[in-house]
Formats: C-alpha cells, structure tokens, sequence
C-alpha cells in the first residue's frame, strides 16, 4: 500500500500522524485518538490492514507496543479509507498546513545547493533565458501541479510552495504555455531561484519567457515524457552539486 496519487501534501500527513503515534507517552491512545477521527470502526479497521479486530483493540488497549511496520500499516489504511469517501478528513487536515492534497506533487531540499545549470541537465532541459546567469544556488525544488494551483490556491498559500527559502527551483507540470505561472511568480514577493515548465512540446509564451527574464529568473523548459520521470530525476538529485544525473 502506497500514498495515494503521489501526493506531497498526503504524504507530510500521513507522516505527521505517525510521528504523533511515535512520541505519545501512551500510543495504544494515539492510535485510537487517529482511527475515531477518522470515524472508522475497529472492524473497518481490521479489514483494510488485513487483521483481525482483536488485534486492533489489544494496541489501543497498550496490551501490544506497536512499531513501526504496524504504525505505517494503520496510518495508510486510514488514508485508503478517507480516500475512498472522497478524502474529507485529508481536505481538513491539509488547511492546517495550506496547501490542498493534489496541488504539491513533490517538494524536497538538496543536501549540497545545486545550480540553474545542474538541473538543465537533471530535467533534460531547455534554457529558455540565455542572457541570464546560471550560477545562482538552489537549495530545493518544489513540484506543483499548475492547473490544480491556479484553480484552488489563494495568493497567500501560493508562498508556501517556495519553501522556507526563496532560493529553490519551482516546476509547474500540466503546462500549456507557461504564461499563467509566470504571471503568479510575478505577483508573488517571494521568487524562486529557477523556474522550469513541464508540458509545452513546441511552444512557450513569449510573455511568460519575457516575465522570467524582467525578474532575473532562469527558465527552463524539460523535454521529460513524464511526470513520473520529473519526480524519480530530481528525487536521485538530491546531491546533484556532486555532479548531475545522466541523460534519460
């Protein structure tokens, strides 16, 4: 069982619950805190994780110290279980932390900082603005899918998906031109280090390059097939400053 539609947003919950179970001074509590939060019964339960009810019971009763096989067990059997009602209980967990599920597909940091040409090279990419420099450091990158974020996001929640820092690289996916996500980095106080678009084939707006190149803002456009390929690339990235990933 996996996070359901790699999904960023679903995942940092999902590891959030599992903390809580984690470090609570009486886990058996935390479990069942979780499960009647997400109104689901001990046999519903039982059922999804391939158990028995009793077994269920005996953890929250602190009758059995969980670890963390079960603990991952249970907490993505919730999620199946939100999801296959239509994810209520992830949309409210999610306003806690702004973004709505769907909208962040990935968002990690490097260990070493990177630069706008090591990921020319990660994402097979295209530079778009020759005349800016590439040397500028970039510390993570945060995939959005960018018809999901244009629809749902509000202006403030938009800061969110550049991270803690300004200095990462943001790849918005499911782009036709690329002229409305470089209308929002322009509206936004907070830029990105580097921009790449994943979607166009041949043609990208000449105001969206324009945009990138007012504000100083390397674009890129990748030639990756998919989003999957985008995801796994920039994953095995992560120490890309080493040296950049071969070509696909």
């Amino acid at each position: 069982m996996s996070i359901p539609e790699r999904d960023y947003v679903v995942e940092l919950i999902a590891k959030r619950i599992a903390g809580d179970i984690v470090m609570s001074e009486s886990p058996g509590d935390a479990l069942r805190k979780w499960r009647e939060y997400f109104e689901v019964s001990q046999l519903q339960l039982a059922k999804v994780m391939g158990v028995r009810s009793s077994v269920i019971s005996d953890y929250e009763k602190n009758r059995r110290s969980p670890g963390y096989r079960y603990i991952r067990k249970l907490v993505l059997a919730l999620i199946k279980i939100d999801v296959a009602r239509g994810s209520p209980k992830l949309r409210d967990l999610a306003k806690l932390i702004g973004i709505p599920p769907g909208v962040v597909i990935d968002m990690r940091d490097f260990e070493k900082p990177a630069t706008a040409e090591d990921l020319i090279s990660v994402v097979n990419g295209i530079l778009l603005t020759p005349r800016l420099p590439l040397d500028r450091k970039v510390y993570g990158y945060t995939i959005i899918d960018s018809i999901r974020a244009i629809a749902t996001l509000k202006g403030t929640e938009f800061y969110f998906l550049l991270g803690g820092t300004p200095e990462r690289a943001v790849i918005f996916t499911g782009v036709r031109a690329g002229r409305s996500p470089l209308v929002a980095v322009r509206v936004s106080p907070v830029k990105p280090s580097v921009i790449v678009l994943h979607g166009p084939r041949r043609y990208v707006d000449p105001l969206a390059i324009r945009l990138a190149e007012i504000e100083g803002i390397p674009l890129i456009l990748s030639a990756l097939p998919d989003v999957d390929s985008l995801v796994r690339r920039l994953r095995a990235a992560t120490t890309i400053s080493a040296g950049p990933v071969g070509p696909v």
